[in-house]
């Protein structure tokens, strides 16, 4: 590793569309080059009760990010009278990246959400967006996406989902250095959200 590369954290995060809902991982382990910094580390983030991201990256971007969209969030959530849409929240962080270009915000986004269904949305630093329905993100993420593509079915159920998250983010843990340490899921649902911790 050389250059800037060393210097910037890697991780391993996914989301998937299930049947009901999205569910978002990230495995704990924050690293520095070769020093692993902290075992610990939340990459994960719920943005509204129906929305949320996880991120591989630079952390403190992406807490960044994830509060300045949260408040923006709130804020045209009041004028409209109604929950903003996770489509919506895309298109507003990818301007927000994309506004910071010249001093990108060193993070890739998965951003998850449930409107009318499950949706998966991938960012890179500079707010580029791609729809699709599993992705993978990180220094991990050849690995957790070959898990993925191998199992993934339309209209998976929650538990299937979970599992399937759990074991691409194990998987990669079990090979790259920069990911492992357990991992943090997130389940976002039309009739309710929560999270999860796992260890392994």
């Amino acid at each position: 590793m050389s250059g800037i590369e060393a210097y910037i954290p890697g991780a391993t995060a996914v989301g998937l569309v299930f049947n009901e809902g999205v569910v978002l991982a990230a495995e704990k382990r924050m690293v520095l080059g070769n020093f692993i910094i902290s075992k610990g580390v939340k990459k994960v983030f719920q943005i509204t009760p129906t929305a949320g991201a996880a991120c591989a990256g630079m952390i403190a971007d992406m807490q960044v990010l994830v509060r300045n969209v949260q408040a923006i969030v709130k804020m045209r959530e009041m004028e409209l009278k109604r929950p903003m849409k996770a489509n919506s929240i895309t298109k507003l962080m990818s301007v927000i990246m994309f506004e910071r270009r010249m001093y990108p915000l060193l993070t890739q986004v998965i951003l998850g959400g449930v409107d009318n269904g499950g949706s998966i949305y991938v960012l890179d630093p500079l707010g580029s967006v791609i729809p699709d329905k599993y992705a993978s993100v990180g220094s991990g993420s050849e690995l957790a996406i070959g898990v993925i593509e191998s199992e993934y079915k339309d209209g998976l159920d929650e538990n299937l989902a979970k599992e399937l998250a759990k074991k691409a983010i194990k998987a990669s843990a079990q090979r790259d250095s920069a990911s492992g340490d357990g991992a943090d899921i997130l389940v976002l649902k039309k009739n309710g959200s929560y999270e999860e911790n796992v260890a392994f």
